[in-house]
């Protein structure tokens, strides 16, 4: 999955929802280039995915996102982010062994 999105689809409608919970597009980004877990979200009107992972700074990010395919090309469209509460933290690393 890493390798066939040609990069992030942000725009004013996607990225303000991102950002309002302090997570910046650089973590949510780099967090595609380290380890990540991804489940599907149950949205009912289109296919989300859902992702968490750890930033470089050691911040746990929760996130959902689509794919987006614009001109031939797969990228990844963030909906929205934020960091997770402690109890996610503590099950999402009692559930990686």
């Amino acid at each position: 999955m890493k390798a066939a999105a040609a990069g992030f689809d942000w725009d004013s409608g996607n990225w303000p929802k991102c950002g309002k919970h302090g997570v910046t597009k650089e973590e949510i980004e780099a967090i595609f280039q380290t380890a990540f877990r991804v489940m599907p979200d149950p949205h009912p009107d289109e296919p989300r995915m859902r992702a968490i992972g750890r930033t470089k700074a050691g911040r746990y990010v929760f996130f959902a996102f689509m794919f987006r395919l614009i001109d031939g090309q797969t990228f990844i469209r963030p909906i929205s982010a934020r960091y997770m509460h402690q109890r996610e933290i503590d099950h999402y690393e009692k559930t990686r062994a």
